[in-house]
């Protein structure tokens, strides 16, 4: 079973039917006792850092997702929903984030040329060691993508794909069974879903 955390802020039947499209059930809620106690979970979002956090907090879900990634259960972010793993956004003003890990989120600040927010399908470099979500053509793999602000951890081993858009970003995070993705998985096509299913059929490692 699939867990999706609902906060208002992702297009998520979206999610929910890809998850459906590879075999896998998952189901949609904002109850913070569901969410603490899922098997595997997707924050999945759209919009701003600060908007995202304070819709957290009003619906008493910072806990436990904090609580959760500090388990090995397999959890995914999405786009804003990897954002959000990480200590303080710079959308619209400085925002505190769940802090699950150090770093920070920042706006694309690209030379002539390269229009932000960076819009569209682009491929992605693999950061070794792979990680087991991942497609096996990952080298030759396009992605979509959209999105105006990007993670830049402080801890550089927890990157796990790069893409390039006027100069390199982290475009996927990976701390043991905890990943997340700038990208969009569910809009992606074939690689997307190919990615969801191995996510949904993860083998969990002690």
């Amino acid at each position: 079973m699939i867990t999706i955390v609902d906060y208002q802020m992702g297009n998520l039947r979206s999610v929910q039917k890809a998850m459906e499209r590879v075999g896998a059930t998952a189901h949609i809620t904002s109850d913070p006792k569901e969410i603490a106690a899922a098997e595997r979970l997707i924050l999945p979002g759209v919009g701003g850092f600060g908007e995202a956090m304070a819709e957290l907090k009003r619906r008493d879900l910072v806990s436990p997702l904090q609580d959760y990634c500090q388990t090995n259960r397999p959890f995914l972010g999405i786009c804003l929903g990897l954002q959000l793993l990480f200590d303080t956004g710079y959308e619209g003003g400085t925002f505190e984030g769940l802090g699950v890990l150090p770093g920070e989120v920042v706006r694309f600040q690209r030379p002539a040329g390269f229009k932000v927010p960076h819009m569209g399908w682009n491929t992605v470099n693999v950061c070794p060691p792979t990680a087991p979500i991942l497609p096996d053509n990952i080298a030759e793999a396009y992605f979509y993508f959209v999105h105006s602000y990007y993670v830049v951890p402080a801890d550089p081993n927890v990157v796990a794909l790069t893409c390039d858009y006027g100069g390199e970003f982290c475009a996927m995070i990976r701390r043991g069974n905890l990943f997340a993705t700038q990208f969009h998985p569910e809009k992606s096509q074939a690689n997307g879903l190919e990615l969801l299913r191995r996510f949904a059929e993860l083998t969990v490692e002690d």
